[in-house]
C-alpha cells in the first residue's frame, strides 16, 4: 500500500536527514532497502529508541572495503530507481559508487546527495550540523530572545531544510525520468533549503516589515499577538490572531472589548500590550483557557509537552501518532485520500534481510552464497 508501492529506494547508512528522507519514502509505500556497514550485523538497530526513523525497511549488509562488496551494492542501484547517500563530498567516489559510475550502469536512476554545506564550495569538506548550516542562512540569527539566538531543536536544517527538500527533489526528478528516461543528481544542501525556508522572511526584510533583531516582528515573539503566555499553573498557551477579525475576538475573550487600544500592528506598543497580555493569562490555568478558547476563532492551542501531544482530542481523532514495536511516534504524513500511507515494521537489525532482498532484486542465489562466503555480504543469523 502506498502511493510509491514498486518504486525502489537504496539509502546508503547514514544520521539525521538522509534516514528521514527514506522514512517518508518507506511510510509511502516505495521498497527502500538501506545498505549498513558489514561490521554493523547484529546490531539491533531499534535501540536505542530514537532509531524511529529507520522504520518501515529492510536492511542489507556489506562489505564496501571488499569489491565484491562494491559490485554487490553497484548491482543493487543498477535496480533501483532511487539512490540516497548523505556522505561527505566525494565519499562515494571513493568508494567506487560515484554518480558517474552508477548512472552509467543505470542512466535512468535519480541520485541523491545530502550534504549540509552542499557538494562543492569553499567549505564544503568540513564537518557540521544543523546549529551550524541555519547559521550561515540567518534563520538562527532570527529565532531567539534579544539576547541570544536559539537553536529550533534540528527542525529547521536537518529535516525542514535538508530531509523534506530531499524528498521533493528526488520524486520530482523522478517524474521527470518517467518522460526523459534520464537520471540525475540531486544535489540537496541543509544551508540552501534551510535558506529557501527563509524566502518569505528575506522579501518582508527586503520589503522593511522585518527588523533584524529579534523579538521584534511579528513572529519571532515581538508582537503580543502572535506568541506565548504563562498561565497560572506555571504551563503556557500558544496564540496567533493576527488577522483583524481573530484579534477582535482575542480582544473580547480577555476582556479588553471595548477599551482605547492602540492599533494591532503599531510596535510601538506591543511591549506594553505583551505585559498587559500577560497579566491577563496568567489569571487562568491552561485547562481553563484550554476550555475557554480552544473552539473559538482566535488562534489558540495549548503548549503541550511530548508526553501530552498524542494524548489531546484532535490527535487522538485524527491518528496522529501510532505506536510502532511498542514505541509511541508521529504517524506518516501527508494523508492520501485512495493509497493510504502506513508503518509496515519497525527498525531492522543491520543485516536482517542480505540475502531476503539480494534474492528479491534479482540476484543469483549461487552467487549469494559465494558473497557470504567471502563476506562481502553479511547475513544476521
Amino acid at each position: 500500500m502506498g502511493a510509491l508501492t514498486g518504486v525502489k529506494v537504496v539509502e546508503f547508512a547514514g544520521i539525521g536527514p538522509g534516514p528521514f528522507s527514506c522514512m517518508m519514502l518507506a511510510d509511502m509505500g516505495a521498497d527502500v532497502i538501506r545498505i549498513d556497514r558489514a561490521d554493523q550485523v547484529g546490531r539491533d538497530l531499534r535501540e536505542p529508541k530514537t532509531n524511529t526513523t529507520l522504520r518501515g525497511r529492510r536492511n542489507v549488509a556489506l562489505d564496501l572495503k571488499k569489491p565484491d562488496g562494491v559490485a554487490t551494492a553497484l548491482e543493487l542501484c543498477a535496480k533501483a530507481d532511487i539512490l540516497i547517500e548523505g556522505f561527505r563530498p566525494g565519499v562515494m567516489e571513493r568508494l567506487g559508487l560515484g554518480p558517474d559510475v552508477v548512472l552509467a550502469r543505470n542512466p535512468k536512476l535519480i541520485y541523491g546527495r545530502m550534504t549540509g554545506w552542499g557538494q562543492d564550495g569553499p567549505i564544503a569538506h568540513t564537518a557540521g550540523h544543523d546549529i551550524n548550516y541555519i547559521a550561515l542562512t540567518g534563520a538562527l540569527f532570527a529565532i531567539g530572545t534579544k539576547a541570544t539566538p536559539t537553536p529550533p531543536l534540528n527542525l529547521v536544517g536537518d529535516y525542514g531544510g535538508g530531509a523534506l527538500y530531499m524528498v521533493v527533489g528526488v520524486l520530482a526528478a523522478y517524474i521527470e525520468a518517467q518522460k526523459s528516461g534520464k537520471g540525475q543528481v540531486v544535489d540537496t544542501s541543509m544551508v540552501e533549503g534551510a535558506a529557501s525556508l527563509m524566502t518569505p522572511t528575506y522579501g518582508a526584510h527586503a520589503a522593511g516589515q522585518w527588523v533584524d533583531e529579534r523579538e521584534s516582528n511579528r513572529l519571532d515573539g515581538g508582537c503580543h499577538h502572535y506568541g506565548v503566555y504563562e498561565t497560572k499553573d506555571g504551563k503556557h498557551v500558544a496564540i496567533g490572531p493576527n488577522e483583524p477579525q481573530f484579534y477582535a475576538l482575542m480582544l473580547k475573550e480577555l476582556g479588553l472589548e471595548g477599551e482605547t487600544l492602540p492599533g494591532q500592528t503599531d510596535r510601538t506598543h506591543w511591549p506594553a500590550m505583551r505585559e498587559r497580555f500577560a497579566k491577563i493569562f496568567k489569571t487562568r490555568t491552561r485547562e481553563e483557557w484550554t476550555a475557554r478558547l480552544e473552539q473559538k476563532d482566535v488562534c489558540f492551542a495549548p503548549v503541550l509537552s511530548m508526553t501530552e501531544a498524542p494524548q489531546h482530542p484532535q490527535n487522538k481523532a485524527r491518528g496522529s501518532f501510532v505506536e510502532v514495536d511498542g514505541v509511541l511516534q508521529p504517524g506518516p504524513a501527508p494523508r492520501f485520500s485512495r493509497t493510504p500511507s502506513a508503518v509496515p515494521c519497525g527498525p531492522a537489525f543491520a543485516g536482517e534481510h542480505s540475502t531476503q532482498v539480494l534474492a528479491d532484486w534479482g540476484v543469483d542465489t549461487k552467487k549469494i552464497a559465494a558473497l557470504v562466503e567471502t563476506g562481502a555480504v553479511k547475513q544476521r543469523s
